[in-house]
């Protein structure tokens, strides 16, 4: 017996339709193949959530079928819930990972389009020394890992400018860092949030400078101690308390009558503007004063 297989109908773009209309067996039909968007692995696609579920997001990208986000895929973060990540509705970026994996899905990933996009706008901070604000997202031996879009890391000792004994209480907050270091090939960002902080303390230093003078009577805490003396921090400069202007009577060290934190009322003697040194004087020395 012989089994005759009967052709497929031929199919013919209309004309004027810019392949958008079929033309097969007499009748004009759409050809949804050319309403699908055509993409490539690496290309970075922009698509509606239209599923979440405990593993994994369905976005709707234009394609003949909706694009997979695995949940490991979705954010720097280790073991996120995708109901954290992403709200239905919600338009999200995605690389496109796999034209089609074993099940002929389309596999994409937000956190790499993300990745993308976050090395770019550091690369261009790190050019220009401008800050970067991200997430603390972890605490680790030696210091803070950042979000960034990109796993940012923070040393301890460049958290502040003085040493802070509990990094716990960063975590989960923002914070304004600048780039350091870069390596695009190892993924490396090394970060430092006392330049910032140097950086304005440089600029309140100036402010204050410009607006002590001599004979002018301020108050600040009690910074440090040592064998000469006090310093005083006049909220952001540090002037120093020398151990002679301390008292009337004889004083063998700062700390018999200083603690560091106190508040204390100080009268400036002499500035350096170039050098940025301030002398100040206990102002209960002066006789004048109540």
């Amino acid at each position: 017996m012989t089994t005759i297989t009967e052709a497929a109908p031929e199919a013919k773009v209309v004309a004027g339709s810019d392949g958008l209309l079929l033309e097969i067996d007499g009748q004009i039909v759409p050809n949804y193949d050319a309403t699908f968007t055509l993409f490539e692995e690496g290309e970075v696609v922009t698509g509606i959530v239209v599923r979440i579920d405990n593993d994994e997001v369905l976005v709707d990208i234009g394609y003949k079928s909706e694009g997979v986000i695995p949940s490991n895929e979705l954010s720097i973060r280790k073991a996120v819930d995708p109901h954290d990540e992403v709200e239905m509705g919600e338009e999200v970026d995605a690389l496109v990972l796999t034209k089609e994996d074993q099940d002929g899905r389309l596999i994409m990933s937000k956190k790499r389009a993300r990745f993308e996009k976050a090395w770019r706008r550091i690369e261009a901070a790190a050019e220009s020394g401008q800050p970067v604000e991200g997430t603390v997202i972890e605490v680790v031996k030696g210091g803070l890992i950042i979000d960034l879009g990109v796993r940012g890391f923070l040393p301890a000792s460049l958290v502040d400018i003085r040493r802070v004994p509990n990094l716990d209480e960063y975590l989960h907050g923002k914070i304004e860092c600048k780039v350091i270091e870069l390596n695009r090939s190892r993924n490396n960002v090394v970060l430092s949030r006392r330049a910032v902080l140097e950086e304005e303390r440089k600029e309140q230093r100036q402010e204050i400078l410009d607006r002590l003078q001599p004979g002018l009577i301020v108050e600040g805490q009690i910074s440090n101690i040592v064998d000469f003396g006090a310093f005083v921090d006049l909220n952001g400069i540090d002037g120093l308390i020398h151990i002679s202007e301390l008292s009337w009577s004889h004083v063998n060290h700062p700390s018999e009558i200083l603690s560091i934190g106190d508040t204390v009322a100080v009268k400036v003697l002499d500035i350096d503007r170039d050098r940025q040194r301030i002398s100040l004087g206990d102002c209960k020395r002066d006789p004048n004063m109540p």
